[in-house]
């Protein structure tokens, strides 16, 4: 069993980690950016960010793996379509409830 100090050591060291993974950026850059390449770079880094995290999590929300890429791709093909972001969720989960209901009747 863990006792409360551990915890309490646990929760100081995720708040110092958290603090520096803040902080240490802001002192390291703290002029604009000149070079153009970290600019881009940077700015590509939350979108990369949130596609790691969700695209696995696509495949392991249904029971089915098929009908997470199913899922997936009619969600692309709305985005890229225009669709907005309730569009493409919307797309997305009819998607998921018609190949898990074709694949129930096969």
């Amino acid at each position: 069993m863990i006792a409360t100090q551990d915890y309490v050591v646990f929760l100081l060291v995720m708040a110092g980690v958290t603090y520096l993974l803040r902080a240490v950026p802001f002192v390291l850059l703290k002029g604009k950016l000149k070079s153009r390449f970290w600019r881009s770079f940077l700015a590509y880094v939350p979108y990369t960010v949130l596609a790691a995290m969700t695209v696995p999590a696509i495949f392991y929300a249904t029971e089915n793996k098929l009908s997470g890429a199913c899922a997936l791709v009619t969600a692309v093909l709305a985005s890229l379509l225009g669709l907005g972001l309730v569009g493409v969720a919307a797309v997305a989960c009819v998607t998921v409830l018609g190949v898990d209901g074709l694949m129930m009747l096969l």
